[in-house]
């Protein structure tokens, strides 16, 4: 049996900048808040930098005559803020020149680019002036936006403001545990908003410029599942949902932050003060698209005491926590629930009604290792099988979706992490920079030349 996509579907794979260019002092570049971060012992395992990463840098010609053979026609990969201005503010055109002549070669291997703006790194120097709680920043990366699009808009038409926001503002102000590594839960909502912001001034400058281009942001999703169906139950649910998903995709629809999330986080008083008059319809500026990633569902779970401690890593929230994940798991320790994809996607059919998806990543991380020149990587074919097969029901079912983007690439950097964790379809050996592909590198190539799943 054949289960076939839509005509014309998007396949590709992604990365990021910091994850896979190394040469983080070359041709001018200056350190992000990822640099920064790493260098501090014991953020990141075994104290692993992104000095190096996958070489992607030097390698580039390399990396897209990889993409080429396999047959992949859309490439999404982020700029590094911090190379094409190294302070945030000033252009370096050897930075900038990098991503030109990429563009270049993609092109010239028949390969449509997909530029992703903000992908975490934020120029350390920045940050030394507070980093995204500071709402200057948002202005700065709307210039920075209008700079990448004049030197690469006449190529490349699919702009992505910013990846995964909740990360970028929850993770790294909330919990700490990305980069910059602060732990303020007020710090983290304020930076969320600012994120939001950027995007608004950043899509109004892209189509300031001129020209064609497709403007969208990605968020990441977790679908949240409960035990028992009962009132207290819904209502952690809730809590986790409308945070998790609903803080960041709300205004972007222009309804602004749910009503009932703002008295959720009422106690820490720091979110509506930060909201000033005209903010909400800068950040509701119309998208071409939703980029979507999803990797794993949310178990929540009402406390009895709702001024305990809990293990839930989003800010500001009460009364409810996070349980472990359960079954089949991945090595990062992530449930694979392949329906749980289905039930997001037919879900933001409905949430956003008119408004195209693109899954914009979308993997797995196993153990791999290279036997005899291969990876036989049957977990991670089997992850990819399962969950294109769920975007192929919700397709089925009346979700629009665009395209899929693999994630990832190569193997890389993966955040704190380090090196210790694999997602790519292609092996890195770290040591030697040696590229293998992996039998995932073959099934999703095979997909690709099919537009679909064979025997599923």
């Amino acid at each position: 049996m054949t289960r076939s996509f839509p005509a014309g579907f998007r396949w590709g794979t992604a990365t990021a900048s910091y994850q896979i260019e190394g040469s983080a002092t070359a041709d001018g570049r200056g350190p992000s808040i990822w640099d920064t971060f790493s260098a501090e012992p014991g953020r990141v395992a075994d104290g692993a930098t992104g000095d190096r990463a996958c070489e992607h840098y030097l390698r580039y010609d390399e990396d897209v005559d990889l993409l080429s053979g396999l047959g992949i026609p859309y490439y999404r990969f982020s700029v590094a803020w911090s190379r094409v201005m190294p302070d945030g503010r000033a252009i370096e055109p050897r930075g900038l020149a990098f991503y030109d002549r990429l563009v270049d070669k993609l092109l010239q291997r028949g390969i449509t680019p997909m530029v992703t703006l903000y992908h975490w790194d934020l120029p350390q120097a920045l940050q030394d002036e507070g980093g995204w709680p500071n709402r200057d920043v948002a202005s700065l990366f709307a210039d920075y936006a209008q700079t990448v699009h004049k030197a690469l808009g006449d190529r490349v038409r699919q702009w992505t403001t910013i990846n995964e926001p909740f990360c970028a503002a929850f993770i790294g102000y909330g919990n700490g545990d990305h980069a910059p590594g602060i732990q303020d839960e007020g710090a983290a909502l304020v930076a969320g908003h600012h994120l939001l912001l950027a995007h608004g001034q950043a899509a109004q400058a892209l189509r300031a410029n001129g020209g064609e281009q497709e403007v969208s942001i990605v968020l990441n999703f977790a679908p949240v599942l409960t035990d028992v169906d009962d009132a207290t139950h819904r209502e952690a649910a809730r809590k986790f949902d409308f945070l998790h998903n609903r803080f960041f995709l709300d205004p972007l629809l222009g309804r602004g932050y749910p009503p009932e999330l703002l008295a959720d986080l009422d106690h820490l008083g720091t979110l509506e003060p930060a909201i000033a008059d005209g903010d909400l319809e800068v950040i509701a500026q119309p998208l071409d698209v939703l980029g979507v990633n999803y990797y794993a569902p949310a178990r929540a779970v009402p406390l009895d005491d709702p001024e305990a401690d809990s293990n839930c890593p989003l800010p500001g929230l009460r009364g409810m926590d996070v349980l472990p994940p359960r079954g089949e798991l991945t090595s990062i320790g992530w449930e694979q629930r392949p329906e749980s994809f289905t039930d997001l996607l037919l879900w933001l059919r409905g949430h956003c009604p008119g408004l195209p998806l693109v899954i914009a990543e979308n993997g797995a991380a196993f153990e791999d290792e290279v036997v005899d020149g291969r990876v036989h990587d049957e977990q991670r074919v089997r992850y990819f099988a399962e969950h294109l097969g769920a975007v192929h029901d919700a397709i089925e079912r009346g979700a629009d979706i665009r395209g899929y983007m693999a994630w990832s690439l190569l193997d890389n950097f993966e955040w704190a992490m380090g090196y210790t964790k694999r997602f790519g379809i292609v092996h890195v050996d770290f040591e030697t920079q040696e590229r293998t592909l992996k039998d995932s590198a073959r099934f999703f190539a095979d997909v690709v030349a099919r537009n679909g799943l064979i025997g599923l």
